[in-house]
């Protein structure tokens, strides 16, 4: 097997958002392209990740399925710059990555055994669906990390509303029919260490799409025109 990418920042920054939630992944390389899909140690979150044949210039494949330490391949693929190439082989039980640009540089990168299963995406199905711009809402979440470590996602009739709300301090952002595509109603609440981690994939994609209900587990999807990134996180109920 042999895969190609003359634009390797591609999956440099999806391994770079992934690694922030889990550690080791089974890399699997289906007939149309590249799949991840883990759960992180604390069973929390799910990361989906697809990165289509097509964005590959050569992809030759037996359906592999590579286990990696993602902090170990985070930081060979950084070591290839806009202008690289690369080329990843697997040899034996490692995988051969050769970086070309002035010179050719190789790193192997030792494959493991991955124990857990793997895991299914979960069928769910939502009161809400809200697309809007992964910049402004990033940038919501953000705010309401500075006040509190949870937030609420609020869809109603022609608004959205992200707020934290602290023991003395709150933020709240606020989406009209005109910022947003907003359907449905539903309200919960969320851990924003999550979060902040989830929104990095929005350097990823213009537009995010948020699907939840009423205190049930959010899906977040940053869907770019070569790859997409999606997470899925368990709601934080709490006894008031």
């Amino acid at each position: 097997m042999i895969l190609k990418m003359d634009k390797p920042k591609l999956l440099s920054d999806a391994i770079s958002i992934i690694s922030e939630v889990v550690t080791e992944v089974r890399i699997k390389l289906l007939e149309d392209g590249l799949s991840i899909v883990a759960v992180d140690p604390a069973n929390v979150a799910l990361v989906i990740f697809r990165l289509p044949k097509e964005s590959f210039s050569q992809y030759e494949t037996g359906k592999e399925v590579w286990g990696v330490n993602l902090d170990d391949l985070k930081r060979i693929l950084k070591r290839a710059s806009l202008s690289s190439s690369i080329v990843l082989e697997q040899e034996d039980n490692q995988l051969k990555i050769s970086i070309f640009d002035k010179i050719k540089r190789v790193f192997t990168l030792a494959l493991i055994d991955i124990e857990h299963e793997d895991k299914d995406i979960p069928e769910l199905i939502f009161g809400a669906r809200v697309e809007l711009d992964s910049i402004s809402f990033s940038q919501a979440i953000e705010d309401a990390r500075v006040v509190a470590d949870s937030c609420s996602l609020i869809a109603g009739e022609g608004f959205f509303m992200i707020e934290g709300i602290g023991k003395l301090n709150s933020a709240r952002a606020e989406f009209s029919g005109d910022e947003a595509k907003i359907k449905g109603i539903a309200k919960s609440k969320y851990s924003l260490e999550y979060l902040m981690k989830f929104i990095k994939a929005a350097k990823t994609s213009d537009t995010v799409v948020v699907n939840f209900s009423d205190d049930y587990p959010l899906r977040l999807d940053f869907p770019g025109e070569k790859m997409g990134i999606g997470f899925v996180l368990a709601p934080r109920v709490e006894n008031d």
